[in-house]
């Protein structure tokens, strides 16, 4: 599933080419795409049909589209391969064609919703006084929020009964990291992903925090990272931090910092990767 910096490319891009435009009508081609709108394809598309998108919102790994002057707003769930792209309208169907939704000026481009997996879709959804989706109201603030608060969250990781990489993937602790910016993140600060929360200082605390940020904007600045053609921005566009991975599919590989092979261990159905000597695992786990 696309991580903070992913969806965070994608929502620029919507904002760009998507905000302020005036929906005339929307194709809905595949029932899954929008099976968490339980009253379905065709209720979704009327509801959807002369509203106006304003500017594209995201927290953590959560993406969505507000309706102006309806409380409502249109929640994206991209999946494992799920794509909102901005096309010409002349465009040839990709093969995985979901959703269509046109508009009502001469921008000559529609927005297109494209899934091979089909485990992603989109969804219409009440918003909060905050303006959040109420599905996503429990979501905590992520690191590039600026109303993100650093000492709260360094309190509350200390007192959570937990190893490290599993709070930084708690979504309720912390939003929008995912495996590969938790191990990332992990090695620039040389902790190992079970070392026990309660052990961390407040200083080693800051100092994970501060490489959690640095990563995702690297990130950022490279558009995201693409392993297959699954994951593009909204002109079809993949990212390229997978060029820069220290830790991330790098098994076997020299550490950057000190040459030792870098190790995988099967962690919670995913995989970790980590240093051996730079990372030590902890003497006693949560």
């Amino acid at each position: 599933m696309p991580e903070l910096p992913e969806v965070e490319v994608v929502r620029r891009g919507l904002e760009r080419w998507v905000a302020g435009r005036t929906v005339t009508e929307v194709e809905v081609l595949h029932p899954r795409a929008v099976r968490r709108h339980p009253a379905g394809g065709e209720d979704f598309a009327a509801r959807l049909k002369g509203q106006r998108f304003e500017v594209a919102r995201r927290r953590g790994k959560y993406l969505w589209l507000p309706l102006a002057e309806t409380g409502t707003s249109v929640l994206g769930h991209l999946g494992m391969s799920g794509q909102l792209l901005v096309q010409p309208e002349d465009a040839p169907d990709e093969k995985h064609l979901r959703i269509r939704v046109r508009f009502d000026d001469a921008a000559g481009t529609e927005l297109r919703f494209v899934d091979q997996r089909t485990f992603g879709g989109l969804s219409l959804h009440e918003q909060t006084p905050d303006g959040l989706p109420d599905v996503i109201a429990h979501i905590a603030r992520d690191p590039l929020d600026p109303e993100f608060d650093d000492a709260a969250f360094q309190s509350a990781l200390r007192l959570r009964r937990t190893t490290v990489k599993r709070a930084l993937l708690d979504q309720s602790l912390i939003s929008g990291v995912g495996n590969i910016y938790a191990d990332e993140a992990l090695w620039r600060s040389k902790l190992h992903y079970d070392r026990p929360t309660a052990t961390l200082t407040r200083p080693r605390s800051a100092e994970l925090l501060g490489h959690v940020r640095d990563v995702m904007n690297a990130a950022l600045d490279a558009g995201g990272t693409s392993f297959d053609s699954l994951y593009v921005n909204v002109n079809g566009e993949s990212g390229y931090f997978d060029r820069s991975l220290d830790a991330y599919g790098r098994e076997d590989e020299p550490c950057r910092r000190c040459g030792t092979p870098m190790r995988r261990r099967a962690w919670m159905n995913r995989s970790s990767y980590f240093c051996p000597r730079c990372q030590r695992p902890p003497r006693t786990s949560a």
